[in-house]
């Protein structure tokens, strides 16, 4: 009894004792509170202001889109696109609560139930994450480096969550949290956001992802690599299926829906995310140019006067391109270019195209990629030499797809140069919105575009132009000419005498038969009674902006143009002789819908209206019974189109463009270099080179109803039509009139 009562505790004891132990527990709160506040201040790192938290940095993908509202495709360091909470499947929403914040719709930012139990699961050697949808947002938002691998900083880091995350509860509402927090996360393969994620995996929008396709996204988020569906399929499904488990314990499916899912396998639709892929790469790549020109030139910048970063300020550029006809331009080029090289590279069996060109060889070794990187390394020339000459593991472009060989470099030079090239783009006259750009056959290899990039020589396409001024000067289409060879001085040059391509048609011919056929003794009889100056001028007005010499040649299309300038030309006959100038931007928005620039139409008369309805005519003749009579009779095109191919000299370049009242369209083929060519005219002859390619263009336009592109013809002036363009009229009938005569209605 006595040992008992000397060793109990007397009461003055206790008191103190617990003072004490008060005392430590108040310090510590104390020392807490000091250093949540510290926190706070930012003495352990910088904390987010309350404007910062109302304007996160975030990396946002610019989005490029079709005139129908469908994503072209994006530019990004972070293939992160936003969208809004009313755009997001309730399946998501639903499957993230259900995985990873069961309580999320009642605690403050900070789960303190779950962050106790951490410890205690910790203790049995379970790991179990702590931090609430809302931390895990402000983790996303305002850390660069994530989270953090050291073990102290990562202490101060989680505190530093919890700061942020309040202020974000107390500032936004649980939709706007969760929406936000979608925006930001990483679901791997490059795709930032529930929206790139959507179309990365699945091909579709994040409002009409499922169940099954929700589980799978927010299961990624417990490891995008070891749950990739891409990389490790298997796991990934048994991941779907335990998230879909949660969603059943949470009430939010029944365990019927998840008996009908868990065996059904991943149905993925995936598109991986890179500049490169998706539809009109090419015109993408012009376009990023030309609006960080336009913002540049009219000093749009952003409100703190930075300027923008296509790649990170989630710009949204409204394009003209019709997403169908994009991909029915594409379509078309795949489809008859394989034909085509076929041709070409049979063509040339037996010979060598290069005898002759090893300038051209050295100069393609020097352009590319792998020249320039050697050269960065300090190799000297002759190791250079030898690197070309010594076999290495090459990726080849071929129309039947990429193939990895082992090839010397230098060959793959000389296959390149030996690749046909083409490029295409399909325009509205009334508008000159551009419907659809093919810059290249493939971007991936080629990045060069050749729609306003690059410019060719144009050849015969370039024949209406002479023609229209002839038609201006007062000649009908049913004028007669003697079909013989003519000569044209002209001051300070030789004079000028062309020759026809091919066999001449014998005796007299109208102007409108020589068109159709394209004769050259007929467009430069025209360039001899109208001269060059003339035909230049008419050219610029034209909107040709490239140079254009005043000399008798360019009857015959001897300058260089561009597509894209080609077909705002040829827009001006069927738009009733106005220029409208070739547009392919709407508008450009920042990422909270503010337009920062609108387009205006350019418009301006070239040519007077009766002129130009008579030239369709005559270009409509070319397709009846023309060098374009292949459109109808071999690929069945009949609607109301007028046109003109062309060919330059030794098979270079073969162009075919085309109007209708609704489309004008340009294409062009050739090699890199002018001096690789076919070797018949039979086969590199614009009318086999260009021409098929519009024609798979133009049958799959018209069996879509919803682009409206009408067979209707031209509208003929309101005031009427002086130029007698109908041959029956001008003159009597022949007694005997042939069969090819009737088709053209001479």
């Amino acid at each position: 009894m006595n040992y008992r009562k000397n060793n109990s505790l007397s009461p003055e004891l206790i008191r103190k004792y617990n003072w004490r132990i008060w005392k430590v527990l108040i310090a510590g709160i104390i020392a807490f509170a000091i250093f949540i506040i510290m926190i706070g201040f930012g003495v352990f790192g910088e904390i987010p202001s309350f404007r910062a938290i109302e304007h996160p940095k975030s990396n946002e993908a610019t989005e490029v889109i079709s005139e129908e509202g469908k994503v072209l495709g994006t530019y990004f360091v972070k293939n992160r696109s936003n969208v809004n909470y009313s755009e997001i499947s309730p399946n998501v929403i639903n499957a993230l609560i259900a995985t990873e914040d069961i309580r999320y719709r009642s605690h403050s930012g900070i789960d303190f139930k779950r962050t106790f139990t951490i410890f205690l699961y910790a203790l049995t050697g379970k790991k179990q994450g702590g931090s609430t949808i809302t931390q895990q947002l402000a983790l996303n938002l305002f850390s660069e480096e994530g989270r953090a691998k050291n073990f102290a900083k990562r202490i101060i880091q989680k505190f530093q969550e919890w700061v942020i995350a309040i202020k974000l509860e107390r500032n936004y509402t649980k939709e706007e949290i969760i929406t936000m927090y979608l925006n930001t996360v990483d679901f791997g393969n490059n795709a930032y956001g529930i929206k790139s994620a959507a179309r990365v995996y699945f091909n579709t929008t994040p409002d009409k992802l499922t169940v099954p396709q929700a589980a799978v996204l927010i299961g990624l988020q417990k490891g995008i690599t070891r749950y990739s569906p891409t990389k490790n399929p298997e796991r990934s499904l048994e991941r779907r299926n335990t998230v879909m488990a949660l969603m059943v314990k949470e009430g939010y499916i029944t365990q019927d829906q998840l008996a009908g899912e868990k065996d059904k396998p991943l149905n993925l639709h995936f598109n991986a995310a890179t500049t490169n892929d998706g539809i009109a790469p090419y015109f993408r790549s012009v376009l990023k140019t030309e609006v960080k020109k336009i913002l540049e030139e009219r000093s749009i910048n952003k409100a703190d006067g930075t300027p923008y970063d296509l790649d990170r300020d989630g710009l949204k550029i409204y394009t003209t391109i019709n997403y169908d006809m994009q991909v029915y331009a594409e379509e078309a080029q795949k489809e008859y270019m394989k034909t085509l090289q076929a041709q070409f590279t049979k063509s040339w069996k037996g010979r060598n195209p290069f005898k002759g060109l090893d300038q051209l060889i050295d100069q393609g070794i020097k352009r590319s990629d792998r020249y320039k990187a050697l050269k960065l390394e300090g190799k000297s020339d002759e190791e250079i030499t030898t690197d070309f000459n010594t076999p290495s593991k090459l990726t080849i472009f071929t129309w039947r797809g990429n193939i990895d060989t082992l090839m010397k470099p230098i060959d793959s030079v000389k296959y390149y140069k030996l690749l046909l090239r083409n490029a295409m783009m399909a325009m509205d006259p009334k508008t000159g919105n551009i419907k659809a750009w093919v810059g290249g056959i493939n971007f991936e290899h080629f990045k060069y575009d050749q729609v306003k990039m690059g410019k060719r020589q144009v050849g015969s396409t370039a024949k209406p132009f002479t023609y229209a001024v002839a038609i201006e000067n007062g000649y009908s289409p049913c004028f007669e000419v003697l079909n013989e060879p003519v000569t044209i001085s002209n001051p300070g040059s030789p004079d000028w005498t062309p020759r026809n391509s091919g066999t001449p048609l014998p005796g007299k011919i109208t102007l409108q038969k020589g068109l159709a056929f394209s004769q050259n003794y007929i467009a430069a009889f025209l360039m001899k009674e109208v001269g060059p100056t003339a035909v230049m001028n008419e050219i610029k007005k034209m909107g040709i902006t490239s140079e254009v010499p005043a000399v008798p040649s360019i009857a015959l299309g001897t300058f260089d143009a561009s597509i894209y300038d080609m077909v705002g030309a040829y827009g001006v006959f069927a738009n009733k002789g106005a220029w409208t100038q070739p547009n392919f931007i709407t508008k450009i928005e920042d990422k909270n819908g503010v337009v920062l620039y609108e387009s205006k139409p350019i418009i301006k008369v070239a040519m007077n209206e009766e002129v130009a309805y008579v030239m369709t005519r005559m270009l409509r003749g070319v397709i009846t019974g023309g060098t374009g009579s292949r459109l109808s009779y071999k690929y069945k095109i009949n609607g109301a189109i007028g046109g003109k191919t062309g060919t330059t000299q030794n098979n270079s370049d073969g162009w075919f463009m085309a109007i209708s009242p609704d489309l004008v369209a340009g294409v062009w083929t050739g090699c890199e270099d002018r001096a690789f060519h076919f070797t018949s005219t039979r086969d590199g002859e614009g009318a086999n080179s260009a021409l098929p390619i519009y024609a798979g263009f133009m049958k799959r336009v018209y069996a879509n109803p919803n682009l409206k592109v009408t067979k209707n013809d031209f509208d003929p002036p309101a005031s009427g039509v002086n130029i007698i363009y109908d041959c029956n009229q001008y003159q009597p009938q022949e007694q005997t009139t042939t069969e090819l005569d009737k088709k053209l209605g001479f």
